[in-house]
């Protein structure tokens, strides 16, 4: 029993690193440039050894599509249950995403730069791109519709990018429509092309 228990409490000491990490990472986006970040400074804002920092990410980079994993895996307990149709589920991280994203234009605390948005808008769309396609990986062999069937790989960077796109529309132009509106926005956009394929 207590060889199973020591795992347990390391996976909650190094989740409670890479939090602290994150949150450092976060705050210092908000408040400079995300290029003139430097390793150092979210070490001295998270309060973590340089040694430890190195056991969990190359760099930077690393970090930030880490956050945006942790983001995503948040999301994932709050999808469509899974009776629903699979092209909801496969689409269910959309809305949890605009409501996160919309609490920080609310808050005040979305005062990121045009050049540090779309880096981060782009490792959201590779994060995404992982995520969809498990899903049309697990979806595409079951469907009986092959001559109107889209290449995987290209179905999952039209849906990663076009969330995405939608994404930057929303920010960018301080469109004042609320989450639901604008998932409706990319639903409408995604939901045709997935029907296509037979998902």
């Amino acid at each position: 029993m207590r060889s199973s228990r020591i795992p347990v409490v390391k996976d909650r000491r190094q989740q409670k690193t890479r939090d602290l990490l994150h949150r450092a990472l976060a705050a210092l986006i908000r408040e400079k440039p995300y290029d003139s970040i430097s390793v150092k400074e979210i070490l001295d804002r998270a309060d973590v050894g340089k040694s430890t920092f190195y056991t969990h990410y190359r760099d930077k980079d690393e970090l930030l599509v880490s956050a945006i994993h942790d983001l995503l895996a948040s999301v994932q307990s709050d999808r469509t249950p899974s009776p629903a149709k699979r092209s909801e589920r496969m689409l269910g991280f959309s809305l949890p995403i605009f409501e996160h994203i919309d609490h920080h234009r609310r808050t005040g605390d979305a005062g990121i730069g045009a050049k540090d948005r779309a880096r981060l808008h782009d490792h959201l769309r590779e994060v995404l791109a992982e995520l969809i396609a498990e899903d049309v990986a697990k979806g595409l062999p079951g469907t009986r519709n092959p001559a109107s069937r889209i290449p995987p790989r290209l179905l999952v960077e039209y849906l990663s990018s076009t969330f995405v796109l939608v994404l930057n529309w929303w920010v960018e132009s301080r469109n004042p429509l609320p989450p639901s509106d604008v998932n409706d926005v990319f639903r409408a956009l995604a939901l045709p092309t997935l029907a296509t394929v037979g998902l």
